[in-house]
């Protein structure tokens, strides 16, 4: 056992209120009030936490229980950070970036994160590609049982690189201009393989979720079965909660 504290997010004072939740190590959540910041945090039971899948799904089940239990301005803390003391967090948090994190409470008041990321196959478009464009079927045709110059290869491959990027492009507009309007707030982040074509964060109104979940829906239909979505609805707004330098 250490004596360190594992801190999982920050609320606005009050703060929660009798929580009865299980963190990391099954180790009872508890709430400490820091000149007017709430942090949630928990006893650790290791000097150094690794980030497997449980261990990050334990870090965000605490935060969304809690905000499930109606304490949803939340600044939720990354994976991993403990400390000694809590002279360790006036110190280094509060006394430098109290403006910063009251700047972001106000941001985040009545506002939720939801999340989209969009997946495709390959193949597919590439086949209703070449179904659409005839031109770039025929081109395509010639490298079939013709000896090209590798001029020629390069550039047919190149235009067919082209066109595929311009259909990716064009279904992720749809997916902007749809959604972007209906959020305060939007993040896109990094895609995580070849097979996904957009991953983006939306902040919105807390009570204008079942609007946002429809237009997702609207969507998925336009798309019929061609793409694949995936909806969080509900999750700590990590992306949002950023200190600006």
């Amino acid at each position: 056992m250490t004596n360190h504290l594992y801190l999982y997010g920050i609320f606005p004072a009050p703060g929660p209120q009798n929580l009865e939740l299980e963190g990391l190590d099954k180790q009872p959540v508890q709430a400490q009030d820091i000149d007017g910041f709430v942090f949630l945090y928990s006893r650790a039971q290791q000097e150094k936490y690794l980030a497997s899948r449980r261990n990050l799904l334990g870090h965000e089940r605490v935060l969304e229980q809690a905000m499930e239990q109606g304490y949803r301005t939340l600044l939720p803390l990354r994976f991993g950070l403990t400390i000694d003391s809590w002279n360790t967090v006036q110190e280094q948090l509060i006394a430098s970036k109290g403006d910063a994190l009251h700047r972001l409470f106000d941001k985040l008041q009545g506002q939720r994160e939801v999340s989209v990321k969009v997946f495709w196959e390959h193949e597919r478009e590439l086949a209703l590609l070449m179904a659409e464009n005839t031109q770039l079927r025929q081109e395509r045709d010639r490298l079939e049982g013709k000896s090209l110059s590798m001029d020629e290869i390069v550039r047919i491959g190149q235009a067919i690189e082209q066109a595929m990027g311009d259909r990716r492009q064009w279904i992720v507009e749809q997916f902007r201009n749809t959604l972007n309007p209906l959020a305060v707030d939007v993040v896109e982040n990094k895609l995580m393989s070849e097979a996904m074509i957009y991953n983006a964060a939306y902040l919105i109104p807390w009570e204008a979720e079942p609007i946002f979940a429809q237009a997702v829906e609207a969507l998925d239909a336009q798309f019929d079965d061609r793409l694949k979505l995936r909806y969080n609805n509900f999750t700590a707004p990590f992306n949002f909660a950023q200190i600006e330098n």
